[in-house]
């Protein structure tokens, strides 16, 4: 059976002749550990250092593209590109790494019976690692359990260069039997996984809080930086020493020596952090939870974006924090 034929079969309800696995046989209970093939939809930096670790680990993965001069340098990474996605209706999981909750609800639902959610089999797992909203994963979890099929949030938190390491943190919250089916897959991609409960929508939720104390982080470190640059100081000296002392973790490290050292290489684009800042601020005002810290960075993203700084990393708060203190920057687009 041709994978067109069995999205067609899925579409109709007939998955008698379905095959599930490398045995071939289909557990009755759809809870079975995860065989054959997986799906990949979302392959930028961070997907594809994903999808290519699962294929370094054994696991022979579809990576759908809608580029085809994309396809020759997935094949290199082991992966099985391929332009069209029904391709991937008869893997056992379908991952997706996508930018914002459109694109996911188009890759699940688009438009009739052409979505992914339609053309999965009964059993099978949409595993959604991108950070979206919860309303998104709600609709996602709700439609999916309609039609037999599992679904489970793992968004995680680490930039591209963690993911080529393997070096990502899962948050993954969904059906604890799916989740268990799931954990290869997340030990081929991160280094600890964290699970948060069965709701998948709490994943998110984490996801974007966490996502909130490292931008406001970067926007403190920012501002310190530039009152030093003021001063005629040493920035490199301060972070050090609050690094060494206060502050430990690996946001403040991290950023703080990427803004002392004035290097804003494209990772977490200011437009993607505020997609993620505008959920988390949806979500404070539905909880009734002021976040005014948030606010402020809402503004500093607003400002770079208009600035012509959509294209850097998430670390070029520390340049507009300079801009705004009168300091003449020149940012380094150059990666490390």
């Amino acid at each position: 059976m041709s994978k067109h034929e069995i999205r067609s079969a899925v579409v109709a309800g007939d998955v008698s002749e379905i095959p599930t696995g490398e045995s071939g046989r289909r557990s009755p209970s759809g809870r079975g550990p995860i065989m054959g093939e997986i799906g990949f939809i979302g392959l930028g930096r961070m997907g594809a250092a994903m999808a290519a670790n699962l294929a370094a680990a054994g696991r022979s993965v579809i990576a759908f593209v809608r580029r085809p001069d994309r396809i020759k340098q997935l094949a290199a990474s082991g992966l099985r590109p391929t332009m069209d996605v029904g391709d991937l209706l008869g893997c056992g999981a379908v991952i997706t790494m996508l930018p914002d909750d459109d694109a996911v609800l188009e890759t699940v639902f688009g438009h009739g019976n052409d979505g992914l959610a339609a053309g999965l089999r009964p059993g099978a797992i949409h595993l959604s690692m991108s950070t979206i909203s919860t309303a998104a994963a709600s609709r996602l979890a709700a439609e999916h359990a309609r039609l037999g099929q599992s679904y489970v949030a793992a968004p995680v938190f680490g930039n591209p260069d963690a993911a080529k390491a393997r070096q990502l943190f899962v948050i993954a919250a969904g059906v604890a039997a799916d989740i268990t089916r799931c954990q290869p897959i997340f030990d081929s991609v991160g280094q600890r996984t964290f699970v948060v409960g069965t709701d998948p929508q709490d994943a998110n939720l984490v996801k974007l809080l966490g996502n909130m104390m490292s931008a406001t982080a970067l926007e403190v470190l920012g501002e310190a930086v530039a009152v030093l640059r003021k001063h005629g100081l040493d920035p490199q000296s301060f972070v050090d020493i609050m690094t060494s002392t206060m502050f430990g973790g690996r946001a403040h490290k991290i950023y703080g020596d990427k803004i002392t050292r004035q290097m804003y290489a494209p990772g977490f684009l200011l437009p993607l952090v505020l997609k993620d800042v505008r959920l988390a601020l949806a979500e404070a005002e539905k909880a009734g939870a002021p976040m005014p810290s948030v606010n402020v960075v809402r503004d500093r993203l607003i400002t770079g974006i208009a600035r012509g700084y959509g294209n850097l990393d998430w670390s070029a708060l520390g340049l507009i924090a300079a801009e705004e203190a009168g300091l003449h920057a020149v940012p380094s687009v150059t990666a490390d």
